[in-house]
């Protein structure tokens, strides 16, 4: 009887408390410009299939989504955390069809130290405030349940997240098919898993044919298995095409302003794998 108490309990708690957002944390091993490129066009394809869309940018340079889409030069949660704004405050709608919210780029400081900012932040951040910060981020994500999170991040080569939230997302690394991207996305699932333990990680080849990711891919997961002890796990691939440039000079998403493109396609097939995730996790 009590332990069939106890699971009525567990399962009202679970009722209670509502669906949860699932966070994504992408990482790249490609030019500066193309995660922020491939984010948008992410984000709006998941938001076409009825999706709500947060992204978080943690970038810790001036390169990210919120830069991208012209949101940056406002407050982002560091401000929140110091109490100087309000949370909707640094919540901006895109026309994508899905938020951003600026981060502020922080580097974790160990107890008794300083962290610090770009310069063009312009500001210092204690180890009491970057605490803060990661409790802001938090009650950002308890308030977009039901929602993705992607965040636009980085790992530092301390191995540090600006948030401890992210090292236990779910996380994918960008590549493309050329050797150094390659070389470094691999560096990057090593140093990966030797600061946050084994796990699996996300694998996306873009600028990539099917038959080319393909390639990148089984050959990256070959290696880390085999060096590494480490699962890697396709998200799948975007194409090379002109219409995501063509989409971008025109302040869209691909999706949006050319529908039939085989960038479309791709992203839209990524946007559906994202989906089915969050109808397994729910």
């Amino acid at each position: 009887m009590a332990s069939f108490d106890f699971d009525q309990a567990e399962g009202l708690r679970r009722m209670l408390a509502g669906p949860k957002p699932r966070i994504v944390t992408f990482l790249s091993a490609t030019a500066q410009d193309d995660k922020g490129a491939m984010l948008v066009n992410l984000g709006a394809s998941l938001a076409q299939s009825g999706n709500d869309v947060l992204i978080v940018d943690a970038c810790e340079h001036d390169y990210g989504v919120a830069q991208r889409l012209g949101v940056d030069r406002g407050p982002g949660l560091l401000q929140v955390a110091r109490q100087e704004c309000a949370l909707n405050q640094v919540i901006h709608p895109a026309p994508q069809g899905f938020s951003v919210v600026k981060m502020n780029s922080v580097v974790p400081a160990k107890a008794g130290t300083q962290a610090w900012v770009p310069a063009s932040a312009g500001t210092t951040v204690s180890h009491d405030e970057t605490r803060r910060l990661a409790k802001a981020f938090d009650v950002l994500v308890k308030q977009s349940a039901g929602s993705i999170v992607i965040v636009d991040g980085e790992f530092s080569d301390d191995g540090s997240f600006p948030v401890p939230i992210m090292e236990s997302s779910e996380i994918v690394v960008q590549v493309s098919t050329g050797a150094t991207s390659i070389t470094n996305a691999y560096a990057l699932v090593k140093r990966l898993s030797q600061h946050l333990g084994r796990r699996p990680f996300g694998i996306l080849v873009t600028g990539a044919t099917e038959a080319e990711a393909k390639v990148v891919y089984d050959n990256m997961s070959s290696a880390a298995t085999r060096y590494l002890a480490v699962t890697l796990s396709s998200m799948g691939s975007v194409p090379a095409d002109e219409y995501l440039q063509r989409a971008a000079r025109l302040g869209r998403a691909v999706v949006d302003a050319f529908p039939l493109a085989g960038a479309s396609v791709a992203f839209r097939r990524l946007a559906g794998r994202f989906a089915t995730g969050m109808s397994r996790a729910a």
